[in-house]
């Protein structure tokens, strides 16, 4: 084994990629930086920065979407609201998995998660003139805050770490207070802590929403994941929790990347409120020459940003919710094996010194799933980043999520091999051997 990598090494990969400073790498930066030290150390890296999909695409899809190639609608722009079967799909989909009403005019389909936060960045800040502010409920999807730097919109946040249950209102509300917060947006499954918002927290998130009229952005890009809970039945309790059930003021985005691993082909909806979607702002009349939100949203904001998603993707995802909806298709159970695999290398962590740091919902452990968090005693987020990337460990440091923890995120999605795990538990065992903890507790960020 040819780890450690020497930190003179590192240092070098680092200065060559202009990167000052590696705990403020971004996530693909970060799997970067491990690729360059692969290749330095001839030795496999771990990458459990990224969160790629590690199973396969879902196959009622790919026959979908090849069916609509050969039918030619790859030479066709879109409608830009959405091919009439994805909408109607997705609308029986958040009925059968949510227990919510949303019209099928409302579930419009975008290019990813990714362009449907953006996008609806941009919206929610062109809505009222005194709402300029986008409210972050961290830790959360790094990207996501530099799609608003990128927009020139201002942020504002604060780590949920010590404010969930009881605490969160008070915490919430002194953010909201000053009218100035145009939306929110959080994830649940969180990424990258996977804990899942409680029904009670959810409420308060609601009522406040409606109270200081500000958007909410619901992020479920893991959706029914909190394995702890039977989600997988269609029209069936228990549901997936949602704001949904506490206010008028909400946005859902729903990809088809992790339930169905069906990444490649960028396909997500964006599911607003009946009432929001008919909703009419003066200031978008200023804007965008129309001032209901659905129409604002659709023809000057997508078509601007995309001129609409991909057309043989959208008959994709359209079976995939059917499926799903007709009992047909259990993504529940297929995703259920990054559980497994988390908890298998949880144990690894927690053997070698390291414990959980995003542990708890109320009373009862998080969920096992994709991701979770990691940290070890002594070390800050970055100097633990730092040091595992030279035992061929690539993670993310929490600082990028907007948390104030001493950490590291995991993503177990690219652990396909059973040799994977065997390296994960020798580097641990090296690092640990190597990096006697010490008295001193590992402090914030």
């Amino acid at each position: 084994m040819k780890l450690p990598v020497d930190k003179n090494v590192l240092a070098d990969v680092l200065k060559q990629m202009d990167i000052l400073d590696i705990s403020c790498a971004t996530i693909r930066q970060s799997g970067a930086i491990a690729r360059a030290l692969e290749k330095a150390s001839a030795t496999e890296f771990l990458h459990l920065e990224m969160g790629i999909p590690g199973l396969p695409p879902t196959k009622v899809g790919i026959e979908a979407e090849k069916d609509a190639l050969d039918a030619g609608v790859a030479s066709e722009y879109p409608n830009m609201y959405g091919i009439p079967k994805l909408k109607e799909q997705s609308s029986r989909f958040l009925k059968a998995y949510l227990d919510i009403d949303v019209s099928p005019l409302g579930c419009i389909p975008t290019v990813g998660s990714m362009q449907g936060s953006f996008s609806t960045f941009l919206l929610c800040a062109h809505l009222e003139p005194q709402k300029d502010t986008i409210l972050f409920i961290d830790p959360g999807f790094p990207v996501q805050r530099t799609q608003a730097r990128i927009l020139g919109i201002k942020t504002d946040s604060f780590d949920i770490y010590d404010y969930r249950g009881d605490k969160l209102r008070d915490k919430l509300e002194s953010h909201l207070k000053g009218g100035n917060v145009a939306a929110m947006i959080y994830s649940s499954p969180n990424n990258p802590a996977w804990f899942n918002l409680t029904e009670d927290e959810l409420r308060t998130i609601g009522e406040l929403a409606t109270k200081y009229d500000t958007i909410v952005i619901e992020d479920l890009a893991y959706m029914c994941m909190d394995f702890r809970k039977p989600l997988g039945r269609p029209y069936e309790p228990p549901y997936q929790p949602t704001v949904a059930r506490y206010t008028d003021n909400y946005i859902i985005m729903m990809s088809g990347s992790k339930m169905f691993s069906y990444a490649g082909q960028r396909i997500a909806i964006i599911a607003v409120s009946d009432g929001l979607y008919h909703r009419e702002y003066p200031l978008l009349k200023e804007w965008y020459r129309m001032s209901r939100l659905g129409d604002a949203y659709v023809f000057a904001v997508l078509y601007a940003v995309s001129s609409g998603a991909s057309h043989s993707a959208q008959y994709a995802l359209a079976e995939m919710l059917r499926a799903a909806a007709d009992g047909e298709l259990d993504f529940v159970t297929a995703a259920a094996e990054y559980a497994r695999r988390a908890v298998v290398t949880k144990k690894m962590f927690r053997e070698n010194g390291f414990h959980i740091v995003y542990d708890m919902d109320g009373d009862e452990p998080v969920s096992d799933g994709f991701f979770y968090t990691v940290g070890y005693k002594g070390l800050s987020g970055a100097e633990l980043m730092g040091e595992l990337i030279r035992y061929g460990i690539a993670t993310i440091a929490l600082s990028t999520t907007g948390s104030r923890q001493a950490g590291v995120r995991v993503c177990v999605s690219q652990l396909n091999r059973p040799e994977q795990f065997v390296l994960l538990e020798e580097r641990l065992r090296l690092f640990a051997s190597d990096h006697p903890q010490s008295c001193g507790q590992a402090h914030d960020i």
